[in-house]
C-alpha cells in the first residue's frame, strides 16, 4: 500500500509543469568583491573630481555589486568613453586582470583626445588595452574567453552610427568563454519606440535589445532596478550634454539587463 502510494506521488510530480525560470535582479555567479572592497573603489581618491559627480545618477557601487566581479577576470568595456566605468571594472578586476576598453573612430576623435590618451598613462588604468576599432567587429583578435563585456549606455549609439549589431553581439558572443556575462545599461524609450529615437533622444526601448542580443545566442539571465525613474516621460534627450543643460542628467530611466553566454557552447 505504501510503495502504491509513493508511486503515485512520484507520477503526480513528474507531470507537474516546470515553471519558467525567474529574471532575477543579480547574477548566478559565484559572489563578487565583498562591500568593503566596492566602497574602496568608489571612494578611491584617484577617481576624477568630474567622475564623482555623477555618481547619484550613475550608481557605482549598484553596479559593482550586480556585476559580481572578481580579481583576475578578463573583461572589455565598450564604449568605454572617457573611462568612468572602465576605472570601476579595472580597480575591480585587479593586476591579474585586464579590460579592454573600446572606443570607435568618431567618438575618439570628437570627444575624447587627447584626454583619452593620458589617462590611460595613468597607473590605476595600466591593466586597461586601449581598443580602438567600430562597433561591428570591437574586440581584437587576444581578446578570446573574456569573463564578461559591458556596454554602458552606448548602445543606442549603435543604430544611428550604422552599427551592424548582428556582427557585433556575434563577435561579443564569440569573445566570451561558455558562461561569460553581456552586461548592457541604456536609457529606456518610450513603449512602442523601439530604436526611432536612439539618435534624437539617445534612447531605445529595453525589448528591442533584448530581441537583437538573443538572435546571437545569448540566454537573458538577470536584470536590475536600481537606476530606474518611473516618473522619467521618455521624451526628452538624454544624452549627457543635452541632459546637463536641462539640468536632467542622471535622472532619466534606465535598464539593466545581464545575459550569458550559455555554459555548454
Amino acid at each position: 500500500m505504501l510503495r502504491r502510494a509513493a508511486l503515485l506521488l512520484l507520477a503526480l510530480t513528474a507531470c507537474r509543469p516546470v515553471a519558467e525560470p525567474a529574471v532575477v535582479s543579480a547574477p548566478d555567479a559565484a559572489p563578487g568583491l565583498d562591500e568593503a572592497a566596492i566602497r574602496a573603489i568608489v571612494e578611491d581618491p584617484a577617481r576624477p573630481a568630474a567622475e564623482r559627480e555623477l555618481d547619484p545618477g550613475r550608481k557605482p557601487e549598484e553596479l559593482l555589486r550586480f556585476l559580481a566581479l572578481r580579481p583576475g577576470m578578463r573583461l572589455a568595456d565598450l564604449g568605454a568613453g572617457r573611462g568612468y566605468t572602465t576605472f570601476l571594472l579595472a580597480r575591480a578586476v585587479g593586476p591579474d586582470g585586464v579590460v579592454y576598453a573600446q572606443n570607435n573612430k568618431f567618438v575618439t576623435d570628437r570627444f575624447l583626445e587627447p584626454a583619452w590618451t593620458e589617462r590611460l598613462k595613468t597607473p590605476e588604468l595600466r591593466n586597461v588595452v586601449r581598443v580602438d576599432r567600430e562597433f561591428d567587429d570591437p574586440l581584437p583578435p587576444e581578446a578570446r574567453d573574456l569573463d564578461g563585456v559591458i556596454n554602458v549606455l552606448f548602445y543606442h549609439d549603435t543604430y544611428w552610427m550604422g552599427t551592424d549589431r548582428t556582427r557585433m553581439n556575434q563577435a561579443i558572443f564569440a569573445a566570451l568563454r561558455p558562461g561569460g556575462f553581456y552586461v548592457i545599461v541604456d536609457h529606456s524609450a518610450r513603449a512602442g519606440a523601439g530604436a526611432s529615437e536612439a539618435e534624437s533622444l539617445h534612447r531605445v526601448e529595453e525589448s528591442t535589445v533584448v530581441e537583437e542580443v538573443l538572435q546571437a545566442g545569448f540566454e537573458r539571465a538577470g536584470s536590475a532596478e536600481f537606476l530606474r525613474n518611473p516618473d522619467d516621460p521618455r521624451d526628452w534627450n538624454a544624452a549627457p550634454s543635452a541632459a546637463a543643460a536641462a539640468g536632467k542628467r542622471g535622472t532619466a530611466d534606465r535598464f539593466v539587463v545581464r545575459f550569458v553566454k550559455p555554459a555548454n557552447l
